[in-house]
């Protein structure tokens, strides 16, 4: 057999061996097997790469590339559906539906809501074509490459099998909790914040500009609807069951029903079932089955008519509140977190709870030996929800005497003046470094001001300017920050500067590329633009935009740190907030101090020459929308040549918009949004044409 001929009889096997072993969970080979026959795979595609193909097996591991996601319209608008967590609701819905079809019979669906990210998998000859998010129901991310690593979607489905030459499946991007559990206990080992629910970290990966990242954390899919001419009938029950002989992941929880009594009865056993399913679900959807009646039962302007989501209630458990501990994040953010007795809570034992800040802390008006209620809905940590009220006699058993028995329980975090007014009350200092509390505008939190002495928030400000979007230190994490940190090598992000590879390796280490690698991105980091380096070096409130503006509007650091109050707010998007917090921030000798070690490193204080020269106010003033795909450039350089112009990028249209730079596929919403207001829609083309004169 040739060379050709075996690249293509592998890639067949290999397609039938992740089916087997990712949706029909039999496999009927080794893994050692299987790596053998990919290893094979792979040796022969670099052999031969005019055979490259998107939808080899091969390409499920991903790419390191940075792929920047391109905006396309649904072929069928992707809508919502109506929520309710009534049963009373449901019931009328199916009334509705009896109505709408004149009493004629019908049958109903009935399928888990997984609880993830919606996607549409277009198909053409059998093979994935194109990936896209639901978006805003009438256009999507592009994330075909991130798809392609899902080990559950198949890449090509087997050769003559009965389905359309072209047909779209939607479904749902979902996290096990097998690696929503690995993935939380790598980040909590690396210093990094946890994800709140496997669907937060579904949707997390699943937009990763890096699909290597997306392959390393173990997604999964679970289809749900098939759309198209020639799908093979009515019953969308029967056109699911034809997908899964397809090679398609489908559930088999899925039933059909024909009365009311069996969709409650549906209800009531997967209410307390899902807990043993290995994804997360928060309820159950319930949909007509037959695509005629669906057609003629209609939509309404957000959801169709024809299907409706019954939604779980959080579970909730009563336990006895022993503690309240404050917790300072690495964005100085204080936060209290409650101690009680284990609780068993949606099949795990309990003992923390959220209170998230002072204005909940107070609304519960909670005491240590309290009764109280924990709910855990989609959080890791649970929260605390409000007392449980007991019996009228047991409520009167509690003595002044017990209560202040339990109030000696509180820890040493606690205030003395919490412990003697019974009540529990948010801390005023630092329970770290005890520096007065401060709570900014606008904000919920209050947080530890001193960012230059407070240990968690000095690695906060070290992991800021190192992340990819500032300095883009890429070679370590807050894992060797906080390394780094505890073996004194660093004490603030210029430290980083002065390190030496005699300094940062491990004595007993022999190979020493990685510390080579972490020093070199060091180096590489001060070619980082000014616009970047006046976003990392952390004043509170100067998110990228703000930086971007600012450097665009001074051209250099020295310029911004002698801004005048009047000056800052004078510009287009910086408020008076903003505004004194960079004049706090230069006031502090510390900080400036800091910012001059920055410049002896060579970090680039003004904006380069280049951007000089392509600056002008062309655009000053103007508030533009981008949408659609382009030909000449990408989204980004149109993001950037709109500001080195003088103008403002926002996403959405409003009557403030001065016009839209639109590209090919233009979202439906945004024009007829934009013909609605009479705001000029300018082509790129002209868009170019306008920056030229």
């Amino acid at each position: 057999m040739d060379e050709i001929k075996r690249i293509l009889q592998l890639r067949e096997e290999l397609h039938q061996h992740n089916y087997r072993y990712y949706v029909e969970n039999s496999p009927v080979i080794s893994d050692q097997e299987f790596d053998f026959l990919m290893h094979e795979l792979q040796d022969l595609e670099s052999k031969h790469p005019e055979m490259a193909d998107a939808n080899s097996p091969t390409q499920r591991v991903g790419s390191d590339l940075n792929n920047e996601f391109e905006t396309v319209a649904h072929t069928r608008p992707m809508l919502s559906l109506g929520n309710t967590y009534n049963r009373q609701e449901v019931a009328d819905f199916w009334q509705r539906v009896s109505e709408g079809l004149m009493g004629a019979p019908f049958q109903i669906c009935c399928e888990l809501k997984f609880d993830g990210l919606s996607i549409s998998l277009h198909y053409e000859d059998g093979c994935l074509v194109r990936a896209v998010t639901r978006g805003d129901g009438a256009q999507g991310d592009d994330v075909t490459a991130n798809i392609r690593t899902i080990r559950s979607i198949p890449l090509r489905l087997p050769a003559g099998g009965d389905y359309p030459r072209q047909f779209e499946i939607r479904g749902e991007v979902l996290m096990p909790w097998s690696s929503f559990d690995r993935l939380n206990a790598e980040r909590e080992q690396d210093g990094e914040p946890l994800f709140a629910n496997p669907r937060n970290a579904a949707s997390g990966t699943l937009k990763s500009k890096n699909s290597s990242t997306v392959a390393k954390r173990g997604l999964d899919a679970y289809l749900y609807y098939l759309l198209g001419d020639g799908i093979p009938g009515d019953g969308h029950y029967q056109n699911l069951e034809a997908a899964a002989r397809w090679g398609f992941q489908i559930s088999k929880n899925m039933r059909l029903v024909s009365t009311l009594d069996e969709v409650f009865a549906y209800i009531d056993y997967w209410d307390k079932e899902r807990r043993n399913l290995p994804v997360a679900t928060d309820g159950v959807v319930l949909k007509v089955n037959s695509l005629a009646q669906q057609k003629s039962l209609g939509m309404t302007a957000k959801s169709p008519r024809w299907a409706i989501a019954y939604k779980f209630q959080a579970e909730q458990a009563e336990t006895t509140l022993r503690q309240v501990v404050f917790q300072v994040g690495r964005t100085g953010a204080v936060t209290p977190v409650a101690n009680m007795d284990p609780v068993q809570l949606a099949g795990t034992q309990v003992r923390r709870a959220t209170l998230h800040n002072a204005e909940v802390m107070a609304s519960l008006d909670l005491h240590v030996g309290d009764r109280v209620l924990v709910e855990k809905g989609g959080e890791i940590i649970p929260k605390i929800v409000g007392k449980a009220v007991p019996p009228a006699p047991e409520r009167q058993k509690t003595t002044d005497k017990q209560r202040s028995t339990a109030e000696g329980k509180v820890n040493c975090q606690l205030t003395t003046d919490t412990i003697q007014n019974s009540r529990i009350k948010f801390v005023e200092y630092c329970p770290v470094c005890g520096s007065k509390l401060v709570r900014y505008e606008g904000e919920a939190a209050y947080y530890c001001p001193n960012e230059t002495e407070c240990p968690p928030l000095i690695l906060g400000r070290i992991e800021h300017f190192i992340s990819r979007k500032a300095m883009n230190i890429n070679s370590f994490g807050p894992e060797t920050v906080d390394d780094y940190y505890h073996r004194g090598l660093i004490h603030d992000a210029a430290d980083l500067y002065e390190l030496t590879e005699e300094q940062i390796a491990n004595p007993f280490a022999t190979d020493r590329k990685g510390v080579r690698k972490i020093l070199a991105s060091i180096e590489q980091s001060k070619q980082v633009p000014f616009e970047r380096v006046l976003f990392a070096i952390g004043i509170r409130f100067v998110g990228e935009i703000a930086a971007k503006t600012l450097a665009r509007y001074y051209g250099s650091m020295e310029k911004v740190a002698e801004a005048s109050l009047e000056s800052l707010t004078q510009i287009n998007g910086i408020g008076e907030a903003i505004a004194s917090s960079i004049i706090r921030y230069f006031a502090n000798s510390v900080n400036r101090a800091f910012v001059e070690r920055l410049r002896g490193y060579g970090l680039q204080m003004e904006i380069g020459e280049q951007q000089k020269q392509a600056r002008s106010n062309k655009l000053e003033g103007q508030t533009i929308v981008i949408s659609g795909v382009f030909q000449h450039h990408s989204r980004d350089e149109y993001k950037a040549l709109i500001e080195q112009h003088g103008g403002k990028n926002v996403g959405s249209i409003s009557a403030k918009t001065n016009f839209v730079l639109a590209g090919e596929n233009m979202g439906p919403a945004k024009l007829e949004k934009a013909q609605k207001l009479g705001i000029r829609i300018m082509n790129e083309d002209e868009f170019l044409s306008l920056l030229e004169t």
